[in-house]
């Protein structure tokens, strides 16, 4: 399975989805921008798409809901240890509140691998991020595969929010 992901205006990322209305689509509204996401088992339809292989998934992606994506560079050496991490990882995450759906996406022609959650809205996602399971599963992750110790980064991550409500929140 693959996603791509492209950019744009609102109005040109929905007649893109409609253009192509047979294919899994979810257009993202960003803060100032707009993406759409593209989830297939072919090619792209996208000229210029970023490109990943879905390398680990929970549930199916819904077109109404809040998503986060973690942006993380990766060093081409720290790659099989950050994989590890998150293919050996328990689906804790799958019984929290508000969760929704779950990718790991493997950059193609990047180093950067974005974690890919789907939440019923930004309250959820919220609540998640103060729970005791975010922090023990972060904990108990980074301790058993030794990454406080490693370098496998090759910058800052940074986090991006999307909904698929246009100029409206999402609720829970």
């Amino acid at each position: 399975m693959n996603i791509y992901l492209t950019s744009g205006t609102p109005e040109f990322m929905e007649s893109l989805r409609k253009k192509y209305s047979n294919e899994k689509m979810i257009v993202l509204h960003g803060s100032g921008n707009s993406m759409l996401l593209h989830e297939t088992e072919g090619k792209s339809v996208f000229q210029t798409p970023r490109s990943y292989e879905v390398i680990d998934s929970i549930n199916e992606l819904e077109d109404k809901g809040f998503f986060v994506m973690n942006h993380l560079p990766v060093s081409d050496e720290g790659r099989p240890l950050f994989e590890h991490r998150f293919l050996s990882r328990s689906h804790v995450i799958e019984s929290d509140p508000g969760f929704k759906a779950y990718r790991l996406l493997k950059p193609i022609n990047s180093e950067t691998y974005i974690v890919l959650t789907e939440w019923s809205g930004p309250t959820s996602f919220e609540a998640w991020k103060v729970s005791k399971a975010y922090k023990d599963a972060f904990e108990k992750q980074v301790a058993a595969v030794g990454i406080e110790n490693r370098n496998i980064f090759t910058s800052k991550a940074y986090v991006t929010t999307y909904t698929t409500a246009k100029n409206e929140e999402t609720e829970d």
